[in-house]
């Protein structure tokens, strides 16, 4: 679950973090009244899940509580573009308004879990205000890292040695220092899985100001967290990932061209990784789950033919408390339910696995089978390209 910077710099001044002085507003009238407030110049910045929105104008420094109001009343309503929204954009429905500060240095901070050490990573970086992908793609050497040993947790002397690679020393040092502290507390105690700050500035008279806040709560763990559950601003969600998890599933949608029903997240991981390899691309990632029902099963086929890139699909389904007759008899379903007009590739191994074969061959639907997943994924691909060139069928 993602949270607006607005909302991530109220959960960051909870564990002690000192943010610009600012409010969110939704409309124009309000965004007035907060820059008459806050006097001077104030920062006027949209409200989406997406960064890079000061290049798709989401983001205006306004010197007067006129100049406030005009880029309120331009945003609100908006459909911002940006790097990350893709073509479409988002809508602005809200925006932060935040006195302004003189900055003098811009820094990256942020925390993210490191899998292949199964501990919690701080990065940082001198070179702040850009994207950390970007940092790490030209000067990887300026991304700087320290792993916490979650037996005793963050020690100052892994602050000190970051905020001395970044050049930080007397007060600003003890300044950086606080604030990873503060930031590794709100990372760990609010669940979440990411913790970003970027910018994290020096302003003019040396001190360390969080000028924007990214972070991404763990849905498994917001059952610990009720009052953040309230924040999730559904408008800001893709519709098919919610209405799956309304059904128990779990759905992802991706860039390629052959959608995918797996259970279980593991299988679904090795269901992708050999399309690419067959030369494919994965449509999607859409879980089942290990015990989902015939209805559950005709909802995954539904949500993975909204998206008008898939050509083909593979199902791929070993029975354990899912039973292959009881996929089969979902794959029928959906099939008598919705239109399919994508080839469909169906691999069944496990409980039942003969009586799904022999429901899938008594349908008159033309759905090709296998019993390897290498077979699997080679007729799935095969199936895609031709219906890319117009051919229909298997």
């Amino acid at each position: 679950m993602k949270l607006h910077e607005y909302q991530a710099k109220a959960l960051l001044k909870r564990f002690g973090v000192r943010v610009p002085d600012g409010e969110v507003a939704d409309s124009v009238a309000a965004v007035r009244k907060i820059a008459t407030t806050l006097g001077g110049t104030v920062v006027v910045k949209a409200q989406i899940h997406a960064g890079g929105r000061g290049k798709g104008g989401g983001i205006k420094v306004a010197k007067t509580p006129d100049e406030a109001s005009a880029a309120a009343e331009q945003m609100l309503g908006m459909r911002l573009v940006t790097p990350q929204t893709g073509p479409q954009g988002r809508r602005v429905k809200k925006v932060l308004v935040e006195r302004g500060s003189a900055i003098a240095r811009e820094l990256y901070l942020g925390l993210v879990l490191d899998r292949a050490t199964g501990r919690v990573t701080i990065m940082t970086s001198s070179e702040g205000g850009v994207e950390i992908e970007e940092v790490a793609a030209r000067s990887p050497e300026k991304i700087l890292k320290v792993a916490v040993d979650p037996a005793v947790g963050f020690q100052g002397y892994q602050g000190r040695q970051l905020a001395f690679g970044l050049g930080l020393l007397g007060n600003q040092q003890k300044a950086f220092v606080r604030m990873v502290s503060a930031l590794y507390d709100t990372y760990m105690n609010a669940d979440c899985s990411l913790a970003e700050i970027n910018p994290l500035v020096v302003t003019a008279d040396g001190e360390l100001l969080p000028l924007d806040g990214k972070i991404t709560l763990d849905d498994n763990a917001l059952y610990r967290h009720k009052d953040l559950e309230e924040w999730r601003d559904l408008d800001e969600e893709d519709p098919a990932e919610l209405e799956a998890t309304a059904q128990g599933l779990s759905y992802i949608p991706l860039d390629g061209t052959i959608g995918c029903m797996v259970n279980g997240a593991g299988l679904a991981m090795a269901t992708m990784d050999i399309i690419k390899l067959c030369g494919g691309e994965p449509a999607n990632f859409l879980d089942v789950g290990g015990s989902a029902s015939r209805e559950a099963v005709a909802k995954a086929f539904d949500i993975i033919l909204r998206d008008a890139k898939v050509e083909a699909i593979l199902v791929n389904i070993f029975g354990g408390i899912m039973k292959c007759d009881v996929i089969a008899e979902g794959i029928l379903a959906a099939a008598a339910e919705v239109q399919l007009r994508v080839p469909v590739v169906v691999r069944l191994q496990g409980t039942h696995v003969d009586r799904g074969r022999a429901i899938l061959a008594g349908s008159a639907l033309r759905i090709d089978t296998a019993e390897r997943l290498d077979e699997a994924a080679e007729k799935v691909v095969r199936a895609c390209q031709g219906s890319q060139s117009g051919i229909r069928g298997h």
